[in-house]
């Protein structure tokens, strides 16, 4: 349907370039690999897709091929363990040390209840 390096725009790229929804078959993103249970794997990127944006710059999407992916490293207890131990300590609150039960937002810095404490007394 179009060119094997097609841009609206007229430049020149060095991977083959699709609009956006265009790309053949064989290539996913990153993100659809990783649904499908795989990783680029070291491979270069073989292709991009460029979807248009009102006065801003073009989104672009690397294109991997499914053929030369690889699956998913399986986790590991060690791996396992150090992502508890980094959400556990999103979730503790620097002021109370109590764990919050949920990710404490990084624009207040403690728990809700630490940065607001008289809302809490009035309810």
């Amino acid at each position: 349907m179009f060119g094997k390096c097609f841009d609206p725009t007229g430049a020149t790229y060095g991977v083959p370039t699709y609009p956006w929804r265009y790309a053949p078959d064989g290539l996913a993103t990153r993100r659809q690999l990783r649904a499908r249970g795989l990783r680029p794997g070291g491979q270069s990127i073989a292709a991009q897709i460029m979807r248009p944006r009102y006065r801003r710059g073009p989104l672009v999407a690397y294109l991997y091929r499914v053929d030369r992916a690889k699956p998913v490293r399986p986790m590991t207890p060690g791996k396992r363990a150090a992502l508890a131990k980094a959400m556990c300590a999103r979730r503790t609150c620097p002021n109370c040390r109590a764990d919050a039960g949920y990710v404490i937002p990084t624009s207040l810095g403690m728990c809700v209840p630490c940065a607001y404490p008289e809302e809490q007394r009035a309810a």
